[in-house]
C-alpha cells in the first residue's frame, strides 16, 4: 500500500510516498532539487545531473524508481523518486547550503513516521522540545502547538474534499491574504524572512488570528462540503473573512496593526 503525502521542508513542499509494505519513504527527486538549489527549472537540473551521474557510473542514484505523483496541474504523472539512502547520495552531488539540514530532515522521516503512528504524543513532545531549545516563550509555544493541531485538521479536511497536495499552498495563500492582506510570500518579505517558516515567526496575536482563520475554514467546509477547488476557494475566503473581522475589531481598540514586522529573533529579544 502506497500513499502520497506532502511533506514540508522550510516552507517548501516535498512530495513523498510511504510504502507500508517496505516500510520506507520514496521522495520526489525534482522536489528535493527545488529545495536544495532554488532552481527555476528543477526538472532540467535533474536531467543534466542524472546524465552526468550516469556517465560517472553512479548507478546507486540513477537507478531510481518512478511513481505516479500529483503534478501542478492536479494530474497524476510518473515522477522519479528515491528512497532515503539514495537521496543521501544524491545530496552529496548537489552543492547547497541547505544540504546538512536537509540530511537531518531526511534521516528523521521514517523514524518519525513509525514512532508517531504508534504514539502521536511523540510528535507533540518533539515539537515542544524543539521550540524550547530555540528560546521561545511558554506562552508562544502553547499557541504554536495548538496552531499545528488546527492546521492538521484543515489539511485532513482538504484531503477529504479531494484537494491535492499542490493546491494546499494556493488555498493557504488565499486564506492568509484574506485576513492579513498578504500572501505567504509577501508576509515573509514583510518580516524580512528568507528560508525561515512564517508561522514560527508570528506573534501570539498573529498566530491566534491565523489559527482562527484555519479553524473557521475547517468547520465551514464540514458544513458546506465543497465539491471542487473553486468551491474550496470560496470556503477559504469565508474562513479568512471571519479572522479579518476579528482583526479589524482588535485594531480598532488598540489603534495599531496586529500584522507585525517582528520575526522570531526580534520576538525572543523582547521576551
Amino acid at each position: 500500500m502506497k500513499k502520497e503525502i506532502v511533506k514540508v521542508f522550510e516552507e517548501q513542499k516535498v512530495r513523498s510516498v510511504w510504502d507500508k509494505e517496505q516500510e520506507k519513504w520514496y521522495v520526489s527527486i525534482v522536489d528535493v532539487i527545488a529545495v536544495l538549489t532554488d532552481s527555476p527549472a528543477p526538472r532540467n537540473y535533474w536531467k543534466v545531473l542524472k546524465h552526468r551521474l550516469i556517465k560517472e557510473g553512479n548507478e546507486t542514484v540513477t537507478n531510481c524508481n518512478q511513481l505516479k505523483l500529483t503534478a501542478e496541474d492536479g494530474k497524476m504523472r510518473l515522477t522519479d523518486v528515491a528512497d532515503v539512502e539514495q537521496l543521501f547520495r544524491l545530496v552529496q552531488s548537489i552543492p547547497s547550503p541547505k544540504a546538512e539540514p536537509f540530511k537531518l530532515w531526511l534521516a528523521s522521516l521514517a523514524k518519525e513516521r513509525l514512532a508517531e503512528m504508534d504514539d502521536p504524543e511523540i510528535g507533540i513532545n518533539r515539537s515542544l522540545s524543539y521550540y524550547k531549545q530555540k528560546g521561545y516563550s511558554d506562552n508562544w509555544i502553547n499557541q504554536r502547538l495548538k496552531s499545528i493541531e488546527i492546521r492538521k485538521d484543515l489539511t485532513d479536511e482538504w484531503e477529504r474534499c479531494g484537494i491535492n497536495g499542490t493546491q494546499y499552498a494556493s488555498l493557504t495563500d488565499i486564506l492568509t491574504a484574506t485576513w492579513s492582506g498578504f500572501t505567504t510570500k509577501q508576509y515573509k518579505q514583510h518580516k524580512d524572512l528568507k528560508t525561515e517558516g512564517l508561522r514560527d515567526n508570528m506573534t501570539n496575536m498573529e498566530l491566534i488570528l491565523n489559527t482562527l482563520a484555519e479553524a473557521a475554514t475547517t468547520e465551514i467546509s464540514r458544513v458546506q462540503n465543497p465539491q471542487d477547488y473553486d468551491e474550496n476557494i470560496n470556503v477559504a475566503k469565508q474562513g479568512g473573512t471571519i479572522a479579518k473581522e476579528a482583526r479589524n475589531s482588535i485594531e480598532a481598540k488598540i489603534g495599531r496593526s496586529v500584522v507585525s514586522k517582528l520575526n522570531a529573533k526580534q520576538l525572543k529579544k523582547l521576551d
